[in-house]
């Protein structure tokens, strides 16, 4: 049996050189407490034994799925490698100090960027966004952009992780990874 954890860091590495723009773009399946789905795209931010994290203002809708069913669905789908990943399992932040961490490292555009979004809520005029990023910046003007306290990250904690590679005449390899306790269980699907 193979270690998900490092068949995901071998197929990523390959992923980083292949694939052209945002080899850390996964889809970020979710649903609100009526069962409605949502769909879109984050940016993988970490890794590990521990969850696959992305970070987001929490007052948007993603995080309000989140908040009503802390479930998610993640997809990497690579092109370029004909591979996709997919991941499912709960959901929790990241602490704070990840978070703090995390920012720091973000452009200080972006830090403003954070600051100025009201994120998924109507925007009446791309002139009313971009007056709140200059406010923004100047409100933080010479001085350092800390995180807004309504923005942090989120920890997918995997119970399944399948590695699909693409085949000839649609014959498809398809691996699948259900945690078992502490460690993992390995079996194949049906293309």
């Amino acid at each position: 049996m193979t270690d998900p954890f490092a068949l995901f860091d071998a197929w990523y590495a390959e992923a980083r050189i292949s694939e052209i723009n945002d080899s850390n773009a996964m889809a970020l399946a979710t649903s609100d407490a009526h069962g409605r789905l949502g769909l879109r795209m984050v940016l993988l931010k970490g890794h590990g034994p521990d969850g696959f994290v992305f970070y987001t203002n929490q007052e948007g809708r993603k995080a309000a799925d989140l908040a009503a069913n802390p479930q998610a669905a993640l997809l990497f789908h690579w092109k370029s490698l004909r591979r996709q990943i997919r991941i499912e399992g709960p959901v929790s932040t990241v602490s704070e100090a990840d978070a703090d961490a995390y920012f720091a490292t973000r452009s200080r555009d972006s830090r403003l960027g954070a600051w100025a979004s009201d994120q998924s809520r109507p925007l009446d005029s791309r002139a009313t966004f971009e007056a709140r990023f200059a406010e923004m910046q100047a409100r933080f003007e010479g001085g350092d952009v800390p995180r807004p306290p309504h923005w942090s990250g989120y920890r997918v904690t995997p119970t399944a992780i399948e590695f699909w590679q693409d085949r000839e005449h649609r014959l498809h390899e398809r691996r699948l990874f259900t945690r078992d306790g502490d460690g993992w269980t390995e079996g194949l699907l049906y293309p």
